[in-house]
């Protein structure tokens, strides 16, 4: 069939087809993407792929698995304010067929690091949950993530070294103080982009840490959509 792309759209996506979908906690769904074009790529834990949603809509999701046969395992947030990419998430079931662009993005794991810290909300877990799958057990690993409950906690690797948080309990800011993660590492720092921003000023300007190891990710913000 021939394809109701745009032929730009057509020649930097690829074909997929959905084998699984679940629901991993009460507002993320694991979706289960398998494409002969994806099969033996190099992919980065942390990085990303762009799908297309409701028509021509490209949104962007973090990979939660990537296995070299051709199957990408994405994690999609049903976001309270809606809109074509949480419609997507939420309807999405096991015959589907999608196009959408192969891993990408530069919010990856440095696996010469010393230590690592991940702070982030619930968006940020997803990327987080691949950086920490691909560490070794001996491997240095602490942080905070924010989520608006506690059903809404991925099951992450290491998971047990991290500091959950609730938000409107405790800021993520304050959160990290609390933490106070010796310099010296590489910090992961993702999700909303104030927050990013005001967690990136903590680390760099209470904490001591280098500003070329503070990795930054704004996955979002209220008001815009469509962020990386």
């Amino acid at each position: 069939m021939p394809s109701v792309l745009n032929p730009v759209l057509d020649l930097l996506t690829v074909r997929g087809t959905v084998t699984e979908a679940e629901q991993l906690t009460s507002r993320i769904r694991r979706v289960r993407i398998e494409s002969a074009q994806l099969a033996g790529l190099e992919v980065e834990p942390g990085q990303q792929v762009r799908v297309l949603v409701g028509g021509l809509t490209l949104r962007t999701y973090s990979i939660w698995h990537y296995d070299p046969s051709g199957v990408v395992q994405l994690c999609v947030l049903d976001h309270p304010a809606g809109g074509p990419g949480a419609r997507w998430g939420r309807t999405v079931a096991p015959g589907a067929e999608v196009r959408l662009r192969r891993p990408e993005g530069t919010f990856t794991l440095r696996r010469e690091a010393a230590h690592h810290v991940f702070v982030g909300d619930e968006t940020a877990s997803v990327a987080f949950g691949a950086m920490l799958a691909a560490l070794p057990g001996e491997a240095v690993v602490s942080g905070c993530i924010e989520t608006a409950t506690a059903a809404d906690r991925l099951p992450l690797t290491y998971g047990d070294r991290l500091d959950w948080v609730l938000r409107g309990e405790t800021s993520l800011t304050d959160a990290v103080r609390r933490l106070a993660p010796e310099p010296g590492g590489i910090a992961y720092v993702a999700g909303e982009a104030r927050e990013v921003q005001a967690v990136r000023r903590v680390l760099v300007q209470e904490a001591g840490w280098d500003r070329r190891a503070v990795l930054t990710k704004p996955f979002w913000t209220p008001g815009k959509k469509g962020m990386e």
